[in-house]
Parts: structure tokens; C-alpha cells; sequence
């Protein structure tokens, strides 16, 4: 890709900082466009990935943001614009790790801040950037989603729940928003070697039995890589993606089939 495959401005990356998070970034700026990489707590790993991309040849900011309060999304848009002109992508990659519980087991605690994170700042953010997309004339959501949406697994209900109603809210936006050049699409998450997969992995949550079982539910046969979830992220941003939306692409290895 080159730099005329985006619109101006800038891609707005929510959860810069975690593994599929970081490979958006990563991907969107080689392939051409400046990043308004957002964080939670983790400013040096933010610092750390921004002078990477900038070792790219990209312009990058750096925004704090709490997902679960609107007010950091506002000031965060704010920012990116004033130091990029325009954004022309929100990527949602933000979400805290996901313990792997069945539904009955499932405390309410968790289960509401799941809700609060993933859903309510999905939302809140979506709010904050359609007057923004209206007034430059279209810009594009990029979720990242869940595979589990295909066939449900088994434990991950934490995260496969408040994702299925992201989906519900992809298609509204696409739907809704579409007359104003606004596009939204998700990318279904399989398993990826990387992140929170790694995470979950040396907590013991993940076992020899599941990770067979699950393989060999792939046809492919093996885990993702976080820079096959990237380059999802950068066509589905980029204006090759241009008549696509409402759409889910996933990148699961065929899990679901």
C-alpha cells in the first residue's frame, strides 16, 4: 500500500498498547497512515511504540483514555484532531484480560465491567467520532471482535458476549451512518500467539487438553499471528475497503467452519 490508500488524517487506535492493538498500529503505518495511539496506563510501552512507528516515517500522537469514561474518549478526539487535522479511522482494540469462566460461574462483577468496558466504551467512542466522520465527509470503525460470534467456546463468554452486542452495533452504525460516508466492519478474532493469549497461557487457564481440542477445530492448524489481525485492520481502514461495510472478516483459521 502506499499513502494515498487512506483518507487524511489519522487512524485512532484504541488499546494501542496490547498485542492486537499494537499490530494495527503497526500495520496501518506501514501501509501509509499517521496513528493517534490511545492508552490506558501503559505510557512507556506507548512511547516505546510510537518512536517505532515514527521510525516509519509516520506522525503519531499519544492520548490517555479510560474506555470507561467518556470524557478521556472526548478529550483524547480532541487532541488527535488538533495534531493530525482529521481522523479517518477509530480501530477498537481496547478490553481488559478475559478470565475464562463458564456463564454460571460467571461473578456479576466481572460480568459488568466486561459490559462497561467493551460495550459502553465502544459506544461512548462511536459517539465521540460520528459528528467528527460527519463533518469531514466519512471516516470508518474497525472492530476487533471475537471469533466466538462464529461458534461459541466455551468458557469465553467474558469476552464473546459483550462482543456479539458490538457486532449488533457495527451494523447499526453501517447502517445508519452509511449516507454520511461512514463505514464500520469488524475483524472476528480467532486465537492469536500473542497478547492476552499468552497471558491466559501462563495463568494455567488454557490447558494441553483445550489447546488440542482447539486446534483441531482449525483448519489451518494453527494459532494467528497479531500481524495477520493487522493487516485485516489496514485493509478495512484503507479506501480499498471503500465499498465494504456492515461486514465481518474473520481471521480465525477457519474456526467456525
Amino acid at each position: 500500500m502506499t499513502e494515498t490508500n487512506f483518507p487524511q488524517g489519522a487512524a485512532m487506535v484504541m488499546g494501542g498498547t496490547g498485542g492486537l492493538g499494537a499490530a494495527a498500529a503497526r500495520a496501518l503505518a506501514r501501509d501509509g497512515s499517521d496513528i493517534a495511539l490511545c492508552f490506558r496506563s501503559k505510557r512507556d510501552a506507548a512511547e516505546a511504540i510510537a518512536d517505532e512507528l515514527r521510525g516509519l516515517g509516520r506522525s503519531v500522537s499519544l492520548h490517555a483514555v479510560d474506555a470507561t469514561d467518556p470524557a478521556t474518549i472526548d478529550a483524547a478526539r480532541d487532541a488527535a484532531v488538533a495534531a493530525h487535522d482529521r481522523i479517518h479511522t477509530m480501530v477498537w482494540a481496547a478490553g481488559p484480560l478475559v478470565d475464562q469462566l463458564y456463564l454460571s460461574q460467571t461473578p456479576l462483577e466481572k460480568w459488568k465491567r466486561a459490559i462497561d468496558v467493551e460495550v459502553h466504551g465502544f459506544f461512548a467512542a462511536t459517539q465521540a467520532l460520528i459528528p467528527h466522520f460527519r463533518e469531514q465527509g466519512g471516516g470508518s470503525f474497525v472492530h476487533l471482535g471475537s471469533a466466538g460470534d462464529l461458534a461459541w467456546p466455551p468458557r469465553d463468554g467474558l469476552s464473546v458476549a459483550p462482543k456479539a452486542a458490538n457486532e449488533s452495533l457495527v451494523r447499526g452504525i453501517a447502517r445508519e451512518e452509511g449516507s454520511y460516508g461512514i463505514r464500520a466492519n469488524t475483524v472476528l478474532v480467532g486465537v492469536i500467539d500473542a497478547g492476552m493469549f499468552h497471558e491466559l497461557l501462563a495463568q494455567g487457564q488454557f490447558d494441553d487438553k483445550w489447546v488440542a481440542e482447539v486446534k483441531a477445530q482449525l483448519p489451518l492448524g494453527r494459532w494467528g499471528q497479531a500481524e495477520e489481525i493487522g493487516h485485516a485492520v489496514s485493509f478495512l481502514a484503507s479506501n480499498r475497503a471503500g465499498y465494504t461495510t456492515g461486514q465481518q472478516l474473520a481471521v480465525a483459521g477457519g474456526y467456525g467452519i
